[in-house]
């Protein structure tokens, strides 16, 4: 049950995109299209879950002083490695992705839970959390991604759509269509991630400053 809410946290409740405001530049950048934004989404995972791992198994080992230079290490040789495959599997991907690529190094989305959660919990844990973060910041790029392109170029992972194809919105493709789509599903976003506690009415026996209340004895006598 732990691991289940440790995964789904990071699709809804803590989204990092949607919900944390994290990772804003590549998120933007990268989901103009949604082959792209795919792309990004499991580079990103898979640095995610090994660097969750990595970090959480050397936990005890890794200096307090220097452990976020220790984060970045190991972090960027994860990167390096993900980077070499991808120019070898998918060069045009590659060279889509640019520079958005190599800097995922340098995503806070990937610190952050490094020194949030997987520097203080077990490697199974720890998993978990990346692995559910990670697809929670695919999922926020396919969406935006989705409409982005779909609205912005009248196609869909690079297959033209004919209703949109003479109609669509360009300004959706660039960075001010980017900012408003983001902001949209920011707000649709919190308004169901939040969660929101039933309000609960009591009476002046179950209140904590019931002894030292000065309004209790006017109630009494109303």
């Amino acid at each position: 049950m732990k691991a289940l809410s440790n995964f789904t946290k990071g699709i809804i409740k803590e989204n990092p995109v949607l919900v944390l405001v994290l990772g804003t530049c590549p998120t933007l950048a990268t989901s103009t299209s949604v082959i792209n934004a795919l792309g990004m989404g499991a580079a990103a995972t898979v640095v995610l879950f090994f660097s969750n791992i990595l970090i959480s198994a050397l936990r005890k080992i890794i200096p307090d002083k220097v452990r976020i230079p220790c984060y970045i290490v190991l972090i960027a040789g994860l990167v390096t490695m993900v980077q070499m495959l991808v120019k070898a599997f998918a060069p045009a991907l590659d060279e889509s992705l640019g520079i958005y690529l190599p800097l995922i190094v340098v995503n806070c989305i990937i610190l952050g839970r490094a020194e949030m959660f997987a520097s203080k919990n077990n490697v199974f844990d720890s998993a978990v959390d990346g692995l559910g973060m990670g697809v929670g910041f695919t999922f926020a790029l396919f969406l935006m991604a989705t409409i982005r392109e779909i609205f912005g170029n009248g196609t869909f992972a690079g297959i033209e759509i004919p209703v949109l194809i003479d109609n669509h919105i360009s300004i959706l493709t660039m960075a001010p269509g980017g900012f408003f789509v983001f902001g949209i599903l920011i707000a649709v976003m919190n308004k169901f991630a939040k969660y929101k506690p039933k309000k609960k009415n009591f009476g002046c026996e179950d209140c904590p400053h019931n002894d030292i209340c000065s309004q209790k004895e006017v109630a009494s006598n109303d």
